[in-house]
């Protein structure tokens, strides 16, 4: 796991895509890592937009916050962003897929878990 040097804060990975899982996972991460301490977050915070097509969207939402909108796989592009800002904690949401199409389709969430050089937290959205 990566650690901080210095004065620099750990940094914070959180992968989304379409999906409403993923957005609850950035809302959930939201709500208990940054709002409570909003003048000085504890992270920060890279939200990893991966898109399995093409995309020039990119930008910067603040000073403790960086999106970014990848082209590819989002199993690679999740754990080569865990490398590249180096960091502590990778949150990724999970579809609640059954073993069956998991094995099909393939898990993001698991995919990293057994990848990502970081410690991954999966959130899973509540059944309704």
């Amino acid at each position: 796991m990566a650690a901080a040097t210095g004065l620099e804060k750990p940094v914070m990975v959180v992968g989304i895509d379409e999906s409403d899982h993923s957005m609850y996972a950035l809302d959930w991460t939201i709500d208990r890592f940054f709002a409570p301490f909003s003048s000085n977050p504890p992270f920060k915070l890279v939200v990893v937009h991966a898109k399995p097509s093409p995309s020039t969207a990119a930008g910067l939402a603040g000073p403790d916050v960086k999106f970014e909108v990848v082209e590819g796989d989002a199993r690679n592009v999740l754990c080569e962003a865990v490398e590249r800002h180096h960091a502590s904690i990778l949150v990724v949401g999970s579809h609640g897929y059954g073993a069956i199409k998991r094995a099909v389709l393939g898990s993001v969430s698991d995919y990293c878990a057994h990848h990502a050089h970081c410690t991954v937290m999966i959130v899973k959205r509540p059944k309704i």
